[in-house]
């Protein structure tokens, strides 16, 4: 399995195998604390060989430094089928609203399938 798109972004959408990613970013920019986000995608596109082919759960989970997380993690499961090709994608798109920062920091995004840890990525937080 190789994770090949682990992104926030602006939009994101999956239809009929096809994924529509808007805007993606890694830093949100505030006037001031605390502020909230309106909205936020997150998108994950998983690619698997032959022989993963099959039923895989997966966890989403977000922590700040200190180790709380800032929202409810994501879980569920994916069934990979092929269609006669050796690999096969698989794609989970979720949306955050009403994100709210404290203050400047740094959020991990860390993805887990079948209890392991596959990928992470940064948030950071910004005043500006």
């Amino acid at each position: 399995m190789k994770t090949e798109l682990f992104t926030f972004c602006d939009f994101a959408q999956e239809n009929g195998g096809k994924l529509t990613v808007v805007g993606t970013f890694d830093t949100i920019i505030a006037r001031e604390f605390p502020c909230t986000h309106p909205l936020l995608s997150v998108v994950i596109r998983l690619r698997f060989d032959i022989w993963e082919f099959g039923r895989h759960v997966f966890h989403v989970e977000s922590r700040d430094l200190d180790g709380a997380a800032l929202v409810a993690p994501v879980d569920g499961t994916l069934e990979v089928r092929g269609a006669g090709n050796a690999t096969a994608v698989s794609h989970v798109v979720f949306n955050v609203s009403g994100v709210r920062f404290a203050g400047p920091g740094v959020i991990n995004l860390s993805l887990h399938v079948d209890e392991k840890e596959i990928a992470s990525i940064p948030l950071y937080v910004r005043k500006g």
